[in-house]
């Protein structure tokens, strides 16, 4: 109904333009808002006093002219001016019967938008593969999936993409960690680094790499620290690191990709094993190792950006002008010594974004990322691309409790809660609703405890039970030996008549803005709200009235309505990655 509204406020501003010779290129921003007092109708719309400026007239003038101009129609049966010059619709009860049959006529696709012709790539989680997903991907996890489905639901062709970080140096302090771990299964006597990574899942490689290969990777502890800069407290941890990086590289030679890949295969392998089951999937798999291979797309990055005219050589190294687009500071892509950046990387791989062809590219990033975004965008618009069609949205931090007790995470340390050790304590539908229920560009608190039980007070809990309400409805009718059919309940919608079932009504009408608004927004909490609004107006009007046992009419009227909450809500919580149980 809304957006037939605003279809009659575009005729006849059509109308008004060819009797009052309205300038052609004037822009109409028709907005058509739902009343939040009922006095003032069902909808309302602020279009004349937004044409107030351009047309140099009186808002209320120009209200008056739309409403003269307004197409006849029996949906709408009143039309007022209020205050400044808004124009208020009072629609036919009878039109909201529509949502009913528009709920039943298109099931699963209702409130979806039909193609738009244009490409979003949702990039992701995105973690480093150094070791097992923690509590605080899983929020950026499920805020991905959850916008992407939404995306895909508001008629965008969605691709979703995790980059993997299968380069650099945290790579090599993992292969390096292994290989030590390896070593100590071997028999060495090794003092494990401070700056390794910790996890008792590094042993477990270690043990694995021996039981695979033998010992045609072993070398003695005082070869392998022959050399080395005292570690931590007495010297430098990371330079002690670095130090056995590159005698791993030297002792190994080019068995050193064994020690390499046994890290990254089995961390990714489990990466992808605990999204999936977390109901997560992606189209692309994206390596960072890939963008040097041949071709060199950093170097062509990079290059692109010298014959733009913003790199600079200084002392032997290469700077990318990124002052020049507002930045705070320019920024290296290739050192003196010819390695490039990480940083180089990053605009090599939002060159190769763009040059797929997606229309749009939302990165989801953590918090933590925040500095990034000026200088990506900066390249961007340095490589001639428009940098708004780059879209950055921050995750921001999870805490997670114990009792009073907050859990600290660190990958390095390999002190930390796991993304899976999670979903086995709630759940995979609790995790993914509670982890988008908020905003997420604010941190949140996790509490284990609401997300478990089985009140009112677990959102998820008490949408899922709006749903399997419904279809227990239909169980104890087919008990009773009675049927019923979608027809008709169809055919009896005007018994629909008292407050409560007028406002549920409504509130499924509102579900495709809602959802659209969701996705041009990126906000999944705001489904998530009105999901949980939905489900409580529904458990409201069911505590006070009867769903069986009144006149057949009646009976059949409501079982409708009933049937088109639970449509709604099961298309809700889908694209929100949470199953909608018959029964709880």
């Amino acid at each position: 109904m809304k957006e037939k509204v605003a279809a009659h406020i575009h005729q006849a501003l059509q109308t008004l333009r060819s009797a009052h010779a309205w300038p052609e290129d004037l822009v109409a921003n028709i907005q058509v808002e739902h009343t939040r007092d009922k006095a003032h109708g069902d909808f309302a719309s602020n279009i004349a006093m937004t044409l107030a400026k351009p047309l140099k007239s009186n808002p209320r003038a120009i209200a008056q002219l739309i409403v003269d101009a307004l197409p006849e129609t029996s949906d709408i049966v009143k039309v007022d001016i209020a205050g400044p010059g808004f124009i208020n619709f009072f629609v036919d009860e009878a039109s909201n019967y529509q949502v009913l049959h528009d709920i039943f006529a298109q099931g699963e696709q209702f409130g979806r938008h039909a193609s738009r012709n244009k490409s979003m790539q949702v990039e992701f989680v995105s973690a480093n593969p150094t070791g097992p997903l923690h509590v605080g991907h899983g929020r950026g996890a499920a805020y991905g999936a959850s916008v992407a489905n939404m995306l895909e639901a508001a008629g965008y062709d969605v691709c979703r993409e995790y980059y993997v970080n299968d380069a650099g140096r945290q790579m090599d302090i993992l292969g390096t960690s292994v290989w030590l771990r390896y070593l100590q299964a071997c028999g060495e006597t090794i003092t494990f680094p401070s700056n390794g990574y910790q996890g008792d899942y590094i042993a477990d490689y270690g043990r694995e790499l021996l039981a695979e290969h033998g010992e045609i990777l072993r070398h003695a502890a005082t070869d392998v620290f022959a050399g080395v800069c005292t570690d931590a407290p007495e010297g430098d941890k990371e330079k002690h690191i670095d130090g056995l990086i590159n005698r791993a590289k030297e002792l190994l030679g080019d068995n050193y990709q064994i020690t390499f890949n046994k890290g990254l295969d089995a961390i990714l392998g489990d990466i992808r094993s605990d999204l999936a089951e977390f109901g997560i999937e992606y189209q692309q798999w994206f390596s960072e190792r890939s963008l040097t291979h041949d071709p060199d797309q950093v170097s062509r990055a990079i290059a692109k950006l010298q014959d733009n005219g913003f790199i600079e050589e200084r002392d032997g190294a290469l700077w990318f002008m990124s002052t020049r687009f507002g930045d705070d500071k320019d920024r290296v892509v290739k050192r003196d010594n010819g390695q490039t950046t990480y940083f180089a990387s990053d605009i090599a791989y939002h060159l190769n974004k763009f040059e797929r062809g997606f229309d749009t590219v939302v990165n989801i990033w953590g918090a933590d990322h925040h500095g990034y975004i000026c200088r990506v965008k900066a390249a961007l618009e340095a490589m001639g691309i428009d940098p708004e069609k780059l879209v950055v949205r921050l995750v921001q931090f999870v805490s997670l409790y114990r009792g009073d007790q907050q859990v600290q995470m660190s990958t390095r340390s390999g002190s930390f809660v796991t993304l899976r050790e999670l979903r086995e304590d709630v759940g995979n539908d609790a995790a993914r609703f509670f982890y988008i229920m908020r905003k997420a560009d604010q941190a949140t608190d996790f509490d284990l405890e609401l997300a478990k039980s089985e009140t009112k007070d677990n959102p998820v809990y008490y949408i899922q039970y709006a749903h399997a309400r419904v279809a227990s409805i239909l169980r104890k009718l087919a008990e009773q030996g009675e049927t019923w059919t979608p027809a008709a309940g169809l055919a009896n919608l005007a018994k629909l008549d008292n407050e409560a079932e007028k406002d549920l009504l409504v509130k499924l009408s509102r579900y495709p803005e809602t959802l659209a608004s969701a996705a041009e927004h990126f906000e999944p909490h705001s489904l998530a709200h009105y999901l949980r609004e939905l489900a409580g107006d529904f458990h409201t009007y069911y505590n006070a009235h009867k769903m069986l046992g009144e006149d057949t009419a009646v009976r059949d009227a409501r079982l409708a309505l009933a049937c088109a909450v639970q449509q709604v809500l099961r298309n809700g919580l889908s694209l929100l990655g949470v199953s909608a149980p018959e029964e709880m």
